[in-house]
């Protein structure tokens, strides 16, 4: 793997948000709601990355997004979506979550099963501004099947490995791996589930399972974020 320049952080390194004592717990990736920190606000179109733990009965309620892209995947659980679009759905583990906000939608998230619900979020800057809001569930993605936002310009990569098993992602101006579960050998560096690696003019990334199976996210992006 050949890059500009490579950067990691580890899951004990995200700052921490939610509500713990109303079941919410939440940990950023980049700078969030009352955390600001100049030097990590996005990277490439890649604006928030949310590692998100819902207690049963748990939830965020109703609220407003606009002119962003979410992605979601949930780890153990299941969660319910509802909008103001009238789309209400049950996403859950090896499902691909994406509403795109457009002008504005609102939606709440919540934890109505028994057990923990755990998920990932992502969110990116869209290639359009504006326009009607959109919404749709990815059932069971396949190994290695890419998941690409509108205009291609983001394409996420879902990538389960065996323990001992070598896989591979394509490169990008900007590529974004974060380690769902298991540990993961890139180049030099093993992550941990929680962590994850930034990667410039990145080539194809070579990644390995370490000790245990794995489940990875990687972005695979190609444009500077769009304002306006």
């Amino acid at each position: 793997m050949t890059h500009v320049q490579r950067s990691v952080q580890r899951a004990g390194e995200r700052f921490r948000g939610g509500d713990p004592d109303a079941g919410i717990e939440t940990w950023h990736a980049f700078s969030f709601s009352g955390f600001y920190d100049p030097d990590n606000v996005r990277f490439g179109p890649l604006a928030a990355c949310n590692e998100e733990r819902l207690a049963p009965g748990a939830g965020f309620a109703e609220h407003t997004h606009r002119d962003v892209e979410l992605v979601t995947w949930v780890i153990e659980g299941e969660l319910t979506h509802e909008d103001s679009a009238g789309h209400v759905e049950i996403v859950r583990p090896g499902d691909v979550q994406r509403l795109s906000a457009g002008a504005g939608v609102r939606h709440s998230e919540r934890n109505e099963g028994a057990v923990p619900l755990r998920f990932v979020q992502m969110w990116l800057t869209p290639a359009e501004y504006g326009g009607e809001p959109s919404y749709e569930v990815v059932r069971g993605i396949a190994d290695g099947t890419p998941y690409a936002l509108a205009g291609g310009e983001a394409v996420l990569h879902v990538r389960r490995l065996r323990a001992g098993e070598r896989g591979s992602l394509p490169g990008a101006p900007w590529v974004y791996v974060h380690v769902v579960r298991g540990s993961v050998r890139l180049d030099d560096v093993v992550l941990d589930a929680g962590d994850a690696a930034r990667l410039l003019d990145a080539s194809v990334v070579e990644a390995e399972a370490v000790g245990s199976d794995v489940e990875l996210l990687a972005w695979e992006m190609h444009a500077e974020p769009h304002f306006g």
